[in-house]
């Protein structure tokens, strides 16, 4: 190879070179995440999302931090409260990093000291209470313990959002006691809802059975009013054909002979068979003597 040719390829081995540890040090920042740098062994800055570019052997990227809400399930932990009893109580915590600077030089292992620091919180807050108001206060202790792991973790960059009693597992004999204490209670409220039930429909047969003596007993009573008003109805048409006989008599101005001929009509549907004394006025015993005399002229014509 000539010698005036080697100076020409070491040239473009150095500029391959250049541009390799050049492209090798762009950096591109993904969403929702920073860089932390350091340069020459000190906290420089934070790239945010986007390209960047390094200095070689100067510039090193100290942590990558995700600035995304996380979630953390610590395993159960044992606790004891007020009154001695010793329980199984496992928390997921939610939480987002809001200083990359600080989450990455405030505390070695960050997730390590708030699994730490949830589990001595809940063992104060536990401690505090009894079974009975742990098992029944699940919000008020969740409000707790964010609130002072929030407040500690703010030196390490870090805000708790939430906090959950994801399960809280009390001894098996006490789980056994509480079962046939539910079974119990669950049995009585059966046992009111069963009785209230008999009364109800004691108390709807016997309005049922008043309600139909009250229709039988109206009923009854508009039967006989009904029966009572046809009756005087009745009545009411008898003297009024009698009266209309009477006056279509009077109208008709009938002699004596007539009035004494309806009189012994009268009579006879008086008598109907069965009197066996019946006076009988003068007036009408002498027309009756002349109703016989015509009779028998009559016969002898």
């Amino acid at each position: 190879m000539p010698e005036n040719v080697m100076p020409i390829v070491f040239l473009l081995i150095l500029v391959a070179v250049i541009i390799i540890v050049l492209i090798s040090n762009i950096k591109i920042v993904p969403q929702a995440y920073t860089y932390v740098i350091e340069r020459l062994g000190a906290y420089h800055g934070t790239w945010t999302t986007g390209p960047h570019v390094k200095i070689p052997f100067v510039d090193k990227v100290a942590k990558k931090v995700s600035m995304k809400e996380q979630v953390i399930d610590f395993p159960p932990q044992p606790v004891i409260t007020m009154d001695n009893v010793t329980m199984q109580i496992d928390t997921v915590i939610y939480f987002q990093i809001t200083d990359p600077k600080l989450y990455a030089y405030g505390v070695e292992r960050p997730i390590s000291a708030i699994e730490n620091l949830t589990a001595t919180t809940l063992r104060n807050i536990i401690g505090e209470l009894e079974l009975d108001h742990t098992l029944t206060s699940r919000d008020v202790i969740n409000t707790k313990i964010r609130a002072i792991l929030d407040e500690a973790t703010d030196a390490w960059g870090i805000k708790v959002n939430r906090v959950e009693l994801k399960n809280i597992l009390p001894p098996p004999e006490i789980q056994d006691s509480m079962e046939k204490q539910m079974k119990a209670e669950r049995e009585r409220r059966a046992s009111i809802l069963d009785a209230e039930g008999q009364k109800r429909s004691a108390i709807l047969i016997a309005e049922g059975e008043k309600e139909s003596a009250i229709l039988r007993a109206d009923a009854a009573k508009q039967a006989k009013i009904l029966e009572a008003e046809g009756e005087a109805q009745a009545i009411l048409n008898v003297q009024k054909a009698i009266a209309d006989s009477l006056k279509l008599l009077n109208e008709a101005n009938p002699n004596e002979s007539v009035i004494a001929l309806k009189s012994l009509e009268a009579f006879e549907k008086a008598a109907d068979g069965k009197a066996t004394k019946i006076i009988i006025p003068s007036e009408i015993q002498s027309l009756a003597g002349l109703t016989s005399s015509i009779k028998e002229f009559m016969a002898d014509k």
